[in-house]
């Protein structure tokens, strides 16, 4: 085996953990592949013979991928008209095993309110556990001043109170089915019954639907946009079961096409969180797997 087969191998067995960070760092499910693709092509050109820690150096590779795009990415979101929701990690509800370390959607939304550098240095720090002297230098600063970075980052994650999830699944699925028993009904008090009374609710329409994205507040306004939207597209939708970032969620389909994702965040018997994403056409890239339609939509 050549140096080079080698240091594939090698890369290989690193992708899963590298994915994990793009993804902490990106909240999109094409751009943390395609920042593992960088990567790769970087090592892959420079060698890494003479390197010690090897998951360690790639590590900090695909985190200076990703601080550019996020660099870039910015001012271009700040021109989007509307919301924007991280990408869901959809997969069936027999995979629950393998998320079992998932990153919740609640925590990637707070993500990306963080700037560059705050994201990079609470990813690397708080969840992969890099030390201040390897993180400084991506960010520009001393260790000391990197600290304060992460430290800074923390208080705005705490700050935003992150709910923590039930952690019983099944329970999860017994306050989704309830929701939506009372959504196809349109009964106005067991929908708030199984709202927490802070609910947040938020849909991204996507891009080129913009105006119609939403964020709101109160168990009363969530189900009475519920009632309004929700319930009358729901005699023609199927909606099944899946596991959203390793928690409750839907997939709604019509006329067998997925054209809609929702994520719940469950705790003590309530929805602390509604967050959809209701762009066709993205929703065909993140579950389409799951019923065999690819992501132009042919089956």
């Amino acid at each position: 085996m050549d140096e080079q087969e080698w240091l594939a191998d090698r890369f290989e067995a690193h992708r899963a953990h590298l994915r994990a960070v793009a993804y902490r760092m990106l909240g999109s499910l094409d751009d943390a592949d395609d920042a593992v693709q960088n990567t790769w092509l970087r090592i892959s050109r420079s060698g890494a013979s003479e390197v010690e820690n090897l998951g360690g150096w790639l590590t900090t590779i695909v985190a200076r991928v990703c601080l550019n795009q996020l660099r870039s990415r910015t001012t271009r979101r700040e021109e989007t008209f509307g919301i924007h929701l991280p990408d869901p990690v959809v997969s069936a509800p027999e995979e629950q095993a393998i998320l079992a370390d998932s990153v919740s959607l609640a925590l990637l939304v707070v993500l990306d309110t963080l700037t560059p550098a705050e994201r990079l240095a609470f990813v690397l720090h708080d969840m992969f556990e890099l030390p201040f002297e390897d993180i400084a230098p991506m960010v520009g600063r001393t260790p000391e001043a990197a600290r304060k970075v992460a430290s800074r980052a923390r208080r705005r994650v705490n700050g935003a109170d992150v709910p923590a999830r039930d952690p019983d699944l099944a329970r999860q699925r017994q306050v989704a089915d309830a929701f939506f028993t009372a959504a196809r009904s349109g009964d106005f008090d067991a929908l708030v019954r199984v709202l927490h009374p802070d609910i947040v609710l938020r849909l991204d329409a996507g891009a080129r639907h913009g105006s119609t994205s939403f964020v709101i507040r109160g168990a009363a306004a969530v189900a009475a946009q519920t009632r309004k939207g929700l319930s009358s597209a729901l005699p023609s939708a199927v909606v099944h079961h899946v596991l959203v970032n390793g928690a409750a969620g839907v997939v709604i389909t019509i006329a067998g096409r997925p054209v809609a994702v929702i994520g719940f965040t469950i705790a003590d018997g309530k929805i602390l969180e509604l967050d959809s994403i209701a762009d066709p056409e993205r929703v065909r890239k993140i579950a389409g797997h799951i019923f065999g339609v690819s992501s132009s939509g042919r089956g």
